[in-house]
């Protein structure tokens, strides 16, 4: 997976989070929204580290092994429109739906997660 940020900007770190949990996701139930309740919690696809880093003007969230920092996927920060890179569910303020680019054009949408209420919080406040 090609690393979406450029390698000549100083890259900084808005904000680490230890474990989030991503999910695949049903399909999009319709107009008004993913719900998490719709989500087997149990059946997470990957736990691991979270952060949000800036380069330049850009911002991406990479998901990343907690032991390697091997990433798993990342989600490029649309500065204009935050929500159509990071969608808050409409039934908990602890999950999110991502979408993940492999930095050649395909995309993907997630579900991500934190266990504590305090960790979305700050990963809402720092994708403002």
């Amino acid at each position: 997976m090609e690393d979406i940020l450029d390698l000549g900007d100083v890259e900084r770190t808005l904000m680490v989070v230890r474990e989030a949990l991503v999910y695949k996701l049903p399909p999009r139930p319709g107009a008004a929204g993913y719900r998490c309740q719709d989500w087997p919690k149990e059946n997470f696809i990957f736990s691991g580290r979270c952060r949000l880093i800036a380069t330049g003007p850009n911002c991406v969230v990479r998901l990343e092994d907690a032991n390697t920092g091997e990433l798993f996927a990342q989600c490029p920060v649309n500065n204009d429109n935050p929500e159509a890179s990071v969608e808050p569910v409409v039934d908990s303020s602890r999950y999110f739906v991502i979408r993940v680019d492999d930095g050649q054009g395909h995309h993907a949408y997630l579900g991500m997660g934190f266990r504590e209420r305090s960790d979305a919080f700050a990963f809402n406040v720092a994708i403002q």
